[in-house]
């Protein structure tokens, strides 16, 4: 679903952003979890200079530290010097590409304040066994980024840390989980959510810091997950429902992510390198398309209500290794009102009284992430044996999935001499409420068909599901990588109805 997150690490990582950080990125959200920049040894890394890596908006994903950064890098101002904290802003894709400076129009372009990144990402998977048949299918997209240092380009100490940031993608292919009876998640992060559009806009915004960068504002069109409860490493695993930010608050119309955008704003306050505060506040669209299939349609019908999201973190650095941290909370709360998965108002199930819905008023989430660095390889603030994991929730009276947890562990290929390789394991497991599961038992009791939720349309009475992966991303040349995944989908779609499926995948992305 989304790539900004791997095209992004988003932003906040960056995702991609995922910003769904790194050589592209959320962010993709959506952040290029497997891109990396320049390249190298190790050992060149350290005859680099520390700052100078530091001068990247987002940082390279895991392990991609180890590389010598390219001198185009030094151009790009970091707005944090302590990686993958909150969103770092700037050109969040960096500025490695795999054709190089294009001839020289990359510097020219940079020297004037135009920074300019295109990434292309194929995702081909497959289930071996199980699901309702066996099937194979490829989504892919071609994102194009253009952000725009109004400092570089008018001059002028108003126009200082003054930036506008944009994004458009293209998306093909065909969704392999639905093919095969999974309508929770997809075992592919690009697909779904942007129409059947040349030209699908994700965020276009602008954003100014003050005070040495302590203070900073974002404002236009923007997916919430760019900026909350998303980590630097979610993106690195091809499973969307990691990918971005975390599930279920982006299949809530308050919280949805890349790439879907909302009218907000977000202010963020960082008194040191260490810790920070962000606040959001963002129109809700009860439209299945935010900003319509296009994402152009900024002025849609019935968006008079608001979210509100909060995220508190810490990212400490601990030791002489400086064993790099990062630990999140946060909340969101929209005013909405939604209907009750189960309840008519009189306690009854709406499905067989007849009766409408009971309206709840608001709905809520929370997240809590993680991540620490047991072992240090190199510089960089990924460059290590990475523990990692969340815990998200959702009320259960109006989202399906109601709990979430992850527990995950990354590291580089560095112990075989493929430090810029890097590989991950997974533990995914979702639950779902209460409320749902009594919907569906009292249609399949009834000999009814099934209701729609936040989650489609389920093929049996719902429980929970456990997702297990595995990758091994390879660093084949400047912004090119190769990532074998392995997924194996207990209880697909959170049913008994189809057998556990296991699904084989390769993902080809590269930042052109």
């Amino acid at each position: 679903m989304r790539h900004v997150s791997k095209f992004l690490t988003l932003v906040s990582a960056g995702t991609a952003y995922r910003r769904s950080g790194s050589a592209l990125s959320f962010a993709f959200a959506c952040g290029l979890g497997v891109l990396t920049m320049g390249s190298g040894t190790a050992e060149a890394q350290s005859s680099k200079s520390k700052a100078s890596s530091e001068d990247l908006t987002n940082p390279a994903p895991m392990g991609s530290e180890t590389q010598p950064v390219p001198p185009l890098s030094t151009t790009i101002p970091g707005f944090l010097q302590s990686p993958y904290g909150p969103p770092s802003f700037g050109a969040p894709y960096g500025t490695t590409h795999m054709f190089g400076t294009w001839g020289g129009v990359q510097p020219w372009l940079q020297k004037h304040g135009i920074y300019v990144a295109v990434d292309v990402y194929e995702s081909l998977m497959g289930n071996v066994t199980g699901g309702r048949h066996q099937t194979e299918t490829n989504a892919g997209q071609v994102g194009v980024t253009v952000d725009l240092d109004w400092h570089q380009i008018l001059g002028g100490d108003w126009s200082k840390d003054l930036w506008l940031h944009t994004l458009m993608v293209n998306g093909h292919g065909r969704n392999l989980s639905g093919d095969i009876g999974d309508n929770v998640t997809q075992a592919q992060q690009i697909y779904g959510a942007r129409g059947n559009v040349v030209a699908h806009l994700v965020w276009a915004y602008a954003e100014k810091a003050w005070f040495n960068r302590k203070v900073d504002l974002a404002a236009g069109w923007i997916p919430t997950g760019t900026f909350f409860n998303n980590s630097p490493w979610l993106c690195s695993f091809t499973n969307v429902s990691m990918c971005g930010n975390v599930t279920p608050t982006k299949y809530l119309n308050g919280g949805r992510d890349w790439p879907s955008g909302n009218m907000g704003t977000v202010l963020r306050l960082m008194p040191n390198p260490h810790l920070y505060l962000m606040g959001g506040l963002f129109a809700v669209s009860p439209h299945s398309y935010n900003g319509g299939i296009s994402g152009w349609s900024w002025a849609q019908s019935g968006l008079g209500k608001l979210s509100t999201e909060v995220e508190l973190g810490w990212i400490p650095e601990f030791g002489k290794d400086k064993l790099i941290g990062h630990y999140k909370v946060g909340a969101m709360y929209d005013n909405s009102r939604y209907h009750d998965l189960y309840d008519d108002g009189s306690g009854q199930a709406w499905v067989l009284s007849g009766r409408s819905p009971r309206y709840q008023s608001g709905q809520t989430s929370v997240w809590v992430l993680m991540d620490q660095m047991l072992i240090r390889h190199g510089d960089g603030p990924m460059n290590g044996l990475m523990l990692a994991g969340y815990y998200s929730y959702a009320s259960g009276q109006t989202s399906a999935m109601n709990h979430h947890l992850v527990g995950s562990l990354l590291d580089t290929g560095k112990l075989w001499g493929r430090p810029l390789d890097t590989w991950g394991i997974a533990y995914q497991w979702m639950n779902f409420s209460r409320a749902a599961t009594l919907q569906q038992e009292a249609s399949f009791d009834n000999g009814l068909p099934f209701q729609s939720t936040n989650f489609g349309v389920p093929h049996g009475i719902q429980s929970h599901e456990n997702i297990y992966e595995f990758f091994y991303s390879y660093h084949i040349m400047n912004g090119l990588t190769l990532q074998p995944d392995f997924q194996y989908f207990n209880r697909l779609g959170g049913t008994t109805r189809y057998k556990d499926a296991a699904v084989l995948g390769l993902v080809f992305n590269a930042a052109l």
